[in-house]
């Protein structure tokens, strides 16, 4: 590592206060339902022990429990831990919700019969001992499911504009690797077998217009706000005028002017431990 590059610490650190700023759970809920058909395509049996990582504000875990799982969920940002608790005791759900690191589990091995991780898990620095942590807490023939954003997604084009105004932490592995196909299937090799792709279509539908939804991000949305944030008022306003004409030309609300409608998509993976 480069004596001027951040130690992987201090990179967790930053990301762990960049997805507790703003309101993630107000994001989420603009993709639930698209978790609870996530979950139902799972099929996970009931009464089997489900880990859900980087369970951000409960929109796996809480549908999981509602399917009758064991369900456990770890994200290292606390306040949105204590949302994800606030919805499963809404529903009179059963949910262990715990701080902890994808790439150090807090769980003995083989301590789930599946593990899942939707839109979680790929923002962790060292994709490398992230595969090795999903296979070490899976029992043998134990199921994973991910969901990714590909690199050639909506979200990644959001990525691309992001970068260009406020550079990304350097020496980490872009996150929106594991949306690609060949990346995944060579991560997971050693731990797993019947690896399964496909690519499934997720819209954002925003009841603002394009400029209404920049500021829905940077108000909102860790990773936007923390962006800004780092950035003087001039550079603010270029970053936020480029969103903007990035969100403006994929929407394709009825009426634009009230509505923002984008079609995005993402790679769910499927495979078994070995």
């Amino acid at each position: 590592m480069n004596s001027s590059e951040p130690s992987i610490e201090q990179i967790k650190e930053s990301m762990r206060a960049t997805w507790m700023a703003g309101d993630f759970g107000v994001v989420a809920k603009i993709i639930s339902k698209d978790a609870e058909a996530f979950v139902t395509r799972l099929g996970i049996d009931p009464g089997s022990r489900v880990l859900d990582v980087a369970t951000g504000t409960g929109n796996v875990a809480v549908p999981l429990a509602r399917s009758g799982c064991v369900v456990t969920g770890v994200d290292i940002a606390p306040n949105l831990l204590e949302q994800a608790r606030e919805r499963a005791k809404a529903e009179g759900l059963t949910v262990t919700f715990d701080e902890g690191d994808a790439e150090k589990l807090p769980y003995p091995d083989a301590s789930f019969d599946a593990v899942v991780t939707m839109f979680g898990a790929m923002f962790a620095p060292q994709p490398e001992q992230v595969a090795s942590e999903l296979a070490r807490v899976l029992r043998p023939g134990g199921l994973l499911g991910m969901a990714n954003w590909k690199p050639e997604s909506f979200t990644g084009a959001m990525s691309g504009v992001s970068a260009k105004h406020v550079a990304p932490p350097p020496g980490v592995t872009p996150p929106l690797l594991w949306g690609d196909d060949a990346t995944v299937r060579k991560r997971l090799a050693e731990g797993f077998t019947e690896i399964e792709t496909r690519v499934i279509p997720i819209d954002f539908n925003l009841p603002v217009n394009p400029a209404g939804v920049v500021q829905f991000f940077r108000e909102h949305f860790g990773p936007t706000k923390v962006a800004f944030s780092r950035l003087d008022e001039a550079r603010q306003a270029a970053f936020a005028a480029d969103f903007e004409v990035l969100w403006a030309s994929a929407n394709i609300a009825p009426d634009p002017s009230k509505q923002t409608l984008i079609r995005n998509e993402y790679l769910e993976v499927r495979a078994v431990r070995k």
